[in-house]
């Protein structure tokens, strides 16, 4: 069966990821920190960043999961925060900041050109919010040539759980095994393979390394970039 369509994960496979959300996470620990240096600190460490090398471990807390799981943690690392919503004031900071801090990975307005051109269906499915999503990716020309934005509250549930994937497929009416799942994190792995994705592909532009990806994808390649080379006897292209 040829790929008709192409799901894309977000941070790490179209934006750049620690360019990113390092000085995102950085703005959001200090916000539930109340300004205390140290404590937003812990709160980074807890979520797998690096602040000062500038980068967010693979697979870790703020690499993998949406705001409701990181809520979770900081709440109990910073019980007084202050906040009657801890996940609405990040959603409300990631949105607001996004457009300033999003940082596209090299090709990425070609490349979705080119697949549109071709006839490929796109989507995005993201651990981000659903608006952030649509706000992060709109300064880069881009949005027109998906589908479909699904995020971790447009109520097909979380990664790496197949909602996202079957949604997309409902919306664009695709069947699993004509679609691609593209991207830099096992979570995306596992919800294309739980979903029964034709072609599960891995990218190195994230937060994982090839041996974070091998064993789930069908092809672990550098970046989005290279995924023409991947559908050159697709029978759309």
């Amino acid at each position: 069966m040829s790929i008709r369509g192409i799901l894309f994960d977000k941070d790490g496979t179209l934006l750049d990821f620690n360019s990113t959300w390092v000085p995102l996470y950085r703005a959001a620990a200090v916000m539930v920190a109340r300004g205390d240096v140290t404590l937003a600190a812990k709160l980074l460490h807890a979520g797998g960043q690096d602040d000062a090398a500038g980068t967010v471990a693979p697979g870790s807390l703020l690499a993998a999961t949406g705001t409701a799981e990181i809520a979770a943690c900081w709440a109990e690392i910073a019980p007084d925060h202050g906040f009657d919503d801890l996940i609405a004031a990040l959603d409300e900071l990631f949105q607001r900041e996004i457009t300033r801090c999003a940082a596209p990975v090299k090709g990425l307005t070609e490349t979705m050109a080119g697949l549109k051109k071709r006839g490929f269906v796109m989507g995005v499915a993201t651990s981000d919010g659903e608006a952030s999503a649509a706000a992060s990716l709109a300064p880069f020309g881009v949005l027109e040539y998906f589908d479909f934005i699904a995020g971790y509250d447009s109520g097909h549930g979380i990664k790496p759980g197949p909602g996202m994937a079957h949604g997309f497929c409902t919306a664009t009416g695709l069947t699993p095994g004509e679609i691609m799942v593209v991207g830099d994190n096992r979570h995306d792995m596992e919800m294309g393979r739980a979903a029964g994705a034709g072609i599960c592909v891995g990218v190195l532009s994230g937060t994982s390394a090839l041996e974070h990806l091998s064993d789930l994808a069908d092809h672990v390649i550098d970046s989005i970039v290279d995924i023409k080379g991947l559908l050159q006897g697709n029978s759309d292209g």
